[in-house]
Parts: C-alpha cells; structure tokens; sequence
C-alpha cells in the first residue's frame, strides 16, 4: 500500500477515464469503500485535477526508474558481448543460462556408487 503524499506515476488507464498516462502524480487519499474498484486517490498538478484510481494503473516512480536501469544494464551487456564475441557472457545474459564452463565442472563430477547411496540413505533419514 502506498504511503499519501507519496510521488507515483500514471502507467495505464484500464477503465478509459482519459488519466494522463506518464504524468507524475501524488497520492493524496486511500478509497476504502469495498464496493468501489479504485483504491487512491491521485492529485496530477499538470492537470490540476483529481483522479481515483487502481493500483493497478499506478506506479512508483522509484520502481519505473530500477526497471529502466536494469533494461539499460542488460542492453551494454549484450552490446559488450557482441562487440566481443563473448558468446558466453550473451548466452549468459540472453538466457540466464549458466557459462559452460560451469556447466562442463558439473559434468566431470561424477559420483561414484557408494557416495550415491550415501546421498539417497541420507535425504530418506531426514
């Protein structure tokens, strides 16, 4: 729940009441009528005007500017990678997929029979 005074932006309009989405606003009132669907109430100085609102259809403005950062981070990265031909630094950051170097360590341990049973008697004691 948002705290009032605090400073969001307006990301949809999925009830169509023509909001000013990307306009900054501030949340000045909690609707707490159960049969309402709008749960705050935002004041948007741009438009000197009072809109209820979903939580849906809001959006801090700390949150917006995280995402935008780390869309950005993700692009420099897959650029680098590209620039390098870092193949697995872009797999990496493509896919989330481990490097295959890693990959290729888990392979080479191979437990042996004993250590297996081991492992299996141990997760059926507990």
């Amino acid at each position: 729940m948002l705290r009032l005074g605090q400073k969001v932006v307006i990301v949809a309009d999925s009830f169509e009441q023509n909001l000013p989405i990307g306009e900054y606003g501030y949340v000045i009132a909690y609707d707490r009528n159960a049969d309402n669907v709008f749960d705050y109430v935002v004041r948007v100085p741009r438009a000197s005007k009072q809109f209820y609102v979903p939580s849906e259809d809001i959006e801090l403005e700390e949150v917006l500017l995280r995402q935008e950062a780390d869309r950005i981070e993700r692009e420099a990265l897959i650029d680098f990678a590209l620039a390098t031909n870092n193949e697995e630094l872009f797999n990496k950051v493509m896919n989330g997929d481990e490097p295959e170097a890693a990959v290729e360590k888990s392979k080479d341990e191979v437990q042996s029979h004993e250590d297996f049973v081991k492992q299996i008697n141990l997760k059926a004691w507990i």
